[in-house]
């Protein structure tokens, strides 16, 4: 029996407006859960919904296989850090850590324990008699991350904890919220529209779009095995390249390119021959020369773009655009042509209408 069970939950608010639609997912405990998606997906309501803070429409939600529907969140043991800090700027850190044990009654003497293990895992020993005021962004977040774990809950929700650091905070509290978990062994479920903190936190993920979950397994998974346009395209940086083309005799036309799908993806294509089809791979999945075993193109470059370790170079493959990445120590010049290679293994199929991978 799962952990945590969602089965069909639904959100219809009042005004009719259908937030999320038939969400389904078990959650074995100790597990790192990831929901990403755009603005607007449903992934905070989803969660605000399994912390009680919004009512389940429709469906069941299940903590140890009881039902948590009719649950306030104090009884379903859930511990919430929030995109805001949400830090009492008239405690200071030591106090805002130990408040919740203070609502409880927990003596001071193992209060002071908590507080003080809590702080050497967080960084945070010199700075417990500061007031939030006095500290950094990520220092803040990281007093924010402490109140929740000190409780020792076996559930903890976070909702866009990371959003308000700069880039450098972001990737240290990143490791230290993956290192907290770990050492703590909470079941913990993670929303964000970041999909590089989605790849590099979760055990599994759940891409939403529009309320409605679009794939849910490993990074792996949903990096290389993508189920419909929109997953394949909202997980990598820059996203795949979609070229939408026809195919005629199991031929591909792109630009002056031409490449014969039937030869490696006869049983995919056989329905689409004289229809449109869409063809997708990574801007990382080229190769910078012809070779065997790989789709051949020639395109020419429009625009680089040198980032240190790799280079973006924007290309025209005839009337289409690309954006492939290339070595740093090979980048082409602008307004040449070049000609790269798609290994075969590296090409996505997709249906146009549909958007499901084929």
């Amino acid at each position: 029996m799962a952990y945590l069970e969602l089965k069909d939950i639904n959100k219809i608010y009042p005004n009719g407006f259908h937030a999320v639609h038939d969400f389904n997912l078990s959650i074995e405990k100790g597990e790192f859960i990831v929901f990403v998606g755009p603005s607007g997906c449903g992934k905070s309501t989803t969660l605000r919904m399994i912390a009680g803070l919004e009512d389940i429409s429709k469906g069941e939600f299940l903590i140890s296989g009881k039902r948590a529907n009719e649950m306030g969140p104090r009884q379903r043991e859930i511990a919430m850090v929030f995109q805001s800090y949400a830090l009492y700027p008239q405690l200071t850190v030591y106090d805002n850590l130990g408040y919740g044990l203070t609502l409880q009654g927990v003596d001071e003497d193992e209060i002071e324990e908590k507080v003080t293990k809590v702080a050497a895992i967080l960084g945070l020993t010199d700075y417990l008699d500061r007031y939030p005021r006095a500290l950094s962004g990520g220092q803040r977040q990281r007093v924010a991350v402490g109140r929740a774990i000190i409780r020792k809950v076996g559930i903890f929700l976070m909702d866009e904890p990371l959003s308000n650091l700069d880039a450098k905070q972001r990737v240290t509290m990143r490791s230290e919220i993956t290192n907290i978990h770990k050492e703590t062994g909470a079941t913990t479920i993670y929303v964000t529209h970041d999909q590089t903190e989605a790849m590099t936190m979760a055990d599994r993920i759940v891409v939403m779009k529009e309320g409605v979950v679009q794939q849910i397994g490993t990074p792996k998974e949903m990096y290389f095995d993508p189920v419909n346009m929109f997953v394949a395209g909202f997980i990598g940086e820059p996203p795949m390249n979609f070229i939408k083309t026809s195919i005629k005799d199991g031929i591909a036309t792109i630009g002056e390119n031409k490449l014969d799908l039937k030869s490696q993806f006869a049983d995919k294509i056989s329905a689409y021959e004289g229809k449109d089809i869409m063809i997708g791979f990574r801007p990382e999945a080229i190769l910078p020369i012809a070779t065997d075993g790989a789709f051949s193109m020639k395109c020419m470059v429009e625009l680089t773009e040198m980032l240190g370790d790799n280079t973006n170079v924007y290309v025209n493959i005839g009337d289409d655009k690309a954006i492939l990445k290339v070595n740093p120590h090979n980048t082409p010049a602008m307004d040449t042509e070049m000609e790269f290679s798609v290994p075969y293994e590296s090409v996505y199929l997709f249906d146009p209408e549909t958007e499901m991978r084929l």
